[in-house]
């Protein structure tokens, strides 16, 4: 940014200090603030996993156009310690303010000094104090003061602050309204704020969303008319649960939180099986324990949907961080051979969507579905317009009626087929009664060892795959046609990657990106085709041994050479894709 030009709308927002002084709720008061007043918004999160303590962070990117991942230069910084100053003076911009504890002795300022930014001491703790608070209220205060600096009007974080207390009480929140202006005002009158470079400035916008990926898949599971959930809590898939839970009474759900993961898949496989659409989510490490479940599911034939939310592994890993190190697991977990669908959504609308793919594909191919998230995506907010409940509609599949079975001779639930889907009944339909059995069996599922039964079985099942290739959509190609450059990616990757282009863009140079959500069966003939038309290439993926590389690899035997690759737990963010492929494909 040139010395005295303003910037408008165009920031990167952080917080940070200990846990258990509100960063997390800070962070989403402030992203919500600015979508209120029509700015899009996209917001990250890292916190440690510990009960109480450590450093915890919330940053929010807003801009005037749809933003879909944080960015790594901070324009404004709330220190709430030392530690804040310490970990991040590296990401501040030129020019960037830093908004911290004046009281607080401990913070050293001097490195700040050199960086160019522009300094303001707010006496948090004392104002959070003065107007009837306590010290833990001064994220309040914070929230006012940074809104006093961007010259933003107070009335959307106080509308944010009344509906986010609305159930403590008037009280409550004409208290944490009366510190938030504290903040407002105290900046307003001791700083000349109109210097500041970053401003922003409301917007005319229809309504807009603030929400997760998590929080996208669990609507998602509403709207595709799932009545029953089971899950075992696991970081960072919990809030899908959460959400869920929330809505029992609203949409006639049953929660079960169960006492592990085993009793979370075959609760949920039984109640599919009682022809209820059911859903259980878990993380790399529960899902370990759900492996033996989803061999039954296979073999039974019954309908699945598993929200898999990835973070690190191996074994417990890193909780609270993010990785796409679980896909060939999902593509190979259980005993034997049997068809799965993976479904990796890229961003908040897409998960909501996938979701409702999930639940028809499973009913309709009979077999376990995937909808396999991770960490950045699933608990980062996303401003998002409100979704349209009339594109996908419920498919139940070969749901036999009562009528049907009454025409039917003797009903064989595993009937073969050339399309391997074999007409389903439900318990307490006269005359569909079956075996659901989880040893090899014949059509009416009574237990057989015969070889010519146990291939044509495997066969039928096998088989569905074939049919959900024909259904599936194809990966989509962002960008031009031709390019210079061609950047394969799949899941979270998809939102550094696309706002990676835009800087691609705006200095002139043709990038297009292929994004490959729909992952298993793997769509080799599309993938095929922009390869073969790409000039150069480069792999893009959060995990250390390029998993979707390796799938390319497999059902097309070609072999990408050019990989850049993350495994810190941390995503990728725009600036540093954009750096390491003008660094390598320079013309």
């Amino acid at each position: 940014m040139k010395q005295n030009s303003i910037s408008i709308n165009n920031l990167n927002w952080k917080i940070a200090g200990e846990a258990g002084y509100g960063i997390k709720a800070s962070g989403l008061m402030f992203a919500k603030a600015c979508a209120r007043g029509g700015l899009q918004i996209f917001d990250y999160s890292e916190y440690p996993s510990l009960i109480r303590g450590g450093h915890n962070t919330y940053q929010v990117n807003v801009s005037e156009e749809e933003v879909f991942s944080p960015q790594s230069e901070v324009n404004l910084l709330v220190a709430l310690n030392q530690d804040t100053i310490d970990f991040h003076k590296d990401e501040l911009s030129n020019q960037a303010g830093v908004i911290y504890e004046q009281e607080d002795k401990k913070i050293e300022i001097t490195s700040l000094k050199k960086n160019n930014c522009q300094l303001f001491p707010v006496p948090l703790s004392r104002l959070a104090k003065e107007n009837g608070g306590k010290e833990i209220m001064r994220n309040s205060v914070a929230l006012g003061a940074s809104f006093a600096l961007l010259n933003y009007d107070f009335k959307y974080l106080q509308s944010v602050i009344q509906d986010s207390f609305q159930k403590k009480g008037k009280e409550v929140i004409d208290l944490n309204v009366k510190i938030a202006e504290a903040g407002f005002n105290y900046v307003s009158q001791n700083f000349d704020v109109a210097k500041y470079p970053y401003q922003l400035k409301h917007l005319k916008s229809s309504p807009r969303m603030v929400l997760t990926g998590n929080e996208a898949i669990a609507l998602g599971a509403i709207q595709a008319g799932c009545k029953f959930i089971s899950a075992y809590p696991m970081t960072p898939a919990t809030p899908i649960l959460h959400y869920l839970a929330s809505q029992q009474k609203n949409h006639n759900l049953i929660v079960k939180q169960t006492e592990d993961e085993i009793s979370a898949i075959t609760m949920a496989i039984g109640a599919n099986y009682a022809g209820v659409r059911a859903m259980t989510c878990t993380s790399g490490g529960g899902f370990s324990l759900m492996v033996e479940g989803l061999g039954l599911a296979g073999m039974t034939e019954t309908p699945l949907v598993i929200a898999e939310v990835q973070r690190p592994g191996p074994a417990t890993g890193l909780p609270t961080w993010t990785e796409q190190a679980d896909l060939r697991f999902l593509i190979h977990a259980a005993q034997g051979e049997f068809p799965r669908i993976i479904i990796a959504p890229g961003d908040v609308e897409e998960s909501f969507y996938a979701t409702q793919s999930a639940f028809n594909l499973a009913e309709k191919y009979q077999l376990p579905v995937f909808i396999l998230s991770d960490k950045f995506l699933a608990e980062s907010n996303k401003s998002q317009e409100f979704f349209d409940p009339k594109i996908i509609k419920i498919e139940r599949g070969a749901l036999l009626t009562n009528t049907q079975l009454q025409k039917m001779r003797k009903y064989r639930r595993y009937a073969f087929a050339k399309s391997g889907i074999s007409p389903r009944s439900i318990p307490g339909q006269k005359g569909g009664i079956f075996n659901a059995n989880s040893d090899e069996h014949d059509q009416f599922g009574y237990s057989s060892e015969d070889a010519e039964n146990r291939a044509r079985m495997m066969e039928k099942r096998l088989g569905k795959l074939d049919q959900v290739a024909l259904e599936i959509p194809d990966p989509i190609l962002y960008g031009p046609a031709k390019a210079d450059l061609t950047l394969i990616a799949w899941g979270s990757t998809k939102g550094p990657i696309i706002e990676a282009m835009k800087l691609f863009e705006k200095n002139r140079i043709r990038v297009n990106f292929l994004h490959v959500m729909y992952v298993y069966p793997f769509p080799a003939e599309k993938v095929k085709e922009v390869i073969r038309k790409a000039k150069k290439m480069v792999l893009i993926e959060n995990n250390a041994t390029a998993q979707l590389g390796s799938l390319i690899r497999e059902f097309t035997g070609i072999e990408i050479d050019r990989k850049l690759l993350k495994f810190s737990g941390r995503p990728f963010y725009p600036s540093e894709i954009y750096q390491y492929l003008t660094d390598n494909f320079k013309k």
